[in-house]
């Protein structure tokens, strides 16, 4: 298991570093105990981020959740699980569940009807998936 949240905060010989996965491990932008990217970039502290545009060869981090989908989608791990609140950039006000309190977890919910209104956002999965071959 690699998660991407978890990779710039050390050196180059992080096992969370898309350069470093493994074959047989699943990638994750973030898990349900994390928050969501947008959410995690906003506290970050400023070294990391520069760490973080660094590898990801970015300027800022107005595109930081889909440059880590894309990070996530290019590593050679088989296998590669993208929270729904990664995909649509929202803030930690729809993270799912927050380790060790009780109340206020696994709330976040994408209504139904929401599904017909993300077609720009499935143009970009799909270009991302058939580019690096995960359809």
């Amino acid at each position: 298991m690699a998660v991407l949240q978890f990779a710039f905060g050390s050196d180059s010989k992080n096992p969370h570093l898309p350069h470093n996965h493994e074959l047989d491990q699943v990638v994750y932008t973030g898990t349900h105990d994390n928050d969501t990217i947008v959410g995690w970039w906003q506290i970050l502290p400023e070294e990391e981020k520069e760490t973080v545009m660094e590898y990801l060869k970015i300027t800022n981090g107005s595109e930081i959740s889909w440059k880590l989908i894309e990070a996530a989608l290019s590593s050679v791990a088989r296998t590669s699980i993208i929270p729904m609140q990664d995909v649509l950039g929202l803030d930690n006000s729809a993270r799912m569940n927050t380790p060790a309190t009780q109340f206020g977890n696994w709330g976040w919910r994408l209504d139904i009807e929401d599904f017909d209104k993300l077609d720009k956002e499935a143009e970009k999965l799909h270009s991302l998936m058939t580019l690096y071959n995960r359809l």
